[in-house]
């Protein structure tokens, strides 16, 4: 019996019957060990990382003397914001004592240009790799996928004598032009394997149109772009907003970023150290990562989803 009577018999007899083809075997059962296990393993995941974020929220809302008495799990017995104040307004830098919020404005200084900046620069890369290749685009492309494994340390020294010989360095101009340098690598692999899983009948229906490289890329490429540019506008944003090296090296003292700040609330306290406004701190400095985070995540999902792990 060959393969088509076969195929014509599967398919012809249930019509001849009149009725439907019904899955059948046992259902799957709800609970099973491999589920419990499963969900068990979720669940110790989540505490093991939790843990820590809780004991700062309870040590930051409690007053010196309940943490010193060492119950480091319990609830605080009276709640004070305080900490939280002191840790924004108050907490001494080194000479000055005007907490976080001059570190904050910094980094909102040189987040936001260095994100736009670096997604801008590697869409264009992007986009021009795939689907405008030119000779020796693929080694170039190589190359730049390779700066994203050479270790920051090795490049801070040449970056020094290169911003210091044009006036940049410790400067704000200087540390969005490192932060953008250093966020292009990864950016542009994402934008590359983006575009390249879109079907190329879009270009090539574009370029029958006569639309050029611009025109394309704005009216065509970049309105489908909205999913892989939230994931970039994360990892760039958490990169850069908890970025130390880069800050304390390139920004200069009057730029000096949020994790700078935080830097020296923690380690240059003098006298009693208030480990309550220290922990206030902390998560007054991981508060934006984390909002965009949260807010952003299933957009974050759907970009990986929509190309950002292909080819």
């Amino acid at each position: 019996m060959t393969d088509t009577s076969v195929a014509s018999r599967i398919g012809s007899e249930p019509e001849r019957a009149g009725t439907s083809v019904e899955p059948s075997g046992p259902k799957p059962r709800r609970i099973s060990p491999g589920r419990i296990g499963l969900y068990a393993f979720l669940i110790l995941s989540a505490l093991f990382f939790l843990i820590p974020l809780y004991i700062m929220i309870v040590t930051s809302l409690k007053g010196m003397p309940e943490i010193r008495l060492g119950h480091l799990f319990n609830f605080p017995g009276e709640v004070t914001f305080q900490p939280w104040a002191d840790a924004w307004l108050h907490a001494c830098t080194g000479r000055d004592c005007f907490g976080l919020s001059p570190g904050f404005l910094n980094s909102v200084k040189i987040t936001v240009p260095s994100v736009l900046i670096s997604i801008v620069c590697a869409s264009i890369n992007g986009y021009a790799l795939t689907f405008w290749p030119y000779k020796g685009a693929n080694l170039l492309f190589g190359l730049l996928v390779f700066g994203a494994f050479v270790p920051y340390q090795v490049v801070i020294y040449p970056l020094i004598i290169g911003l210091s010989s044009v006036g940049l360095f410790a400067s704000l101009p200087g540390i969005i032009i490192v932060h953008t340098i250093f966020g292009m690598p990864i950016l542009t692999l994402l934008f590359r394997n983006f575009y390249a899983a879109l079907p190329a009948e879009l270009f090539k229906a574009g370029r029958v149109d006569g639309a050029g490289f611009w025109r394309i890329f704005f009216y065509i490429m970049l309105p489908m772009s909205v999913p892989i540019t939230i994931v970039a506008v994360i990892l760039q944003v958490t990169g850069i907003w908890n970025d130390f090296l880069f800050g304390v090296v390139f920004a200069g003292r009057q730029n000096w970023p949020m994790t700078v700040q935080l830097n020296n609330i923690v380690n240059t306290t003098t006298g009693v150290r208030e480990y309550n406004v220290n922990m206030a701190a902390t998560i007054l400095t991981a508060l934006v990562p984390l909002v965009i985070y949260f807010v952003s995540g299933r957009w974050f999902v759907r970009g990986i989803a929509a190309g950002a792990v292909k080819g």
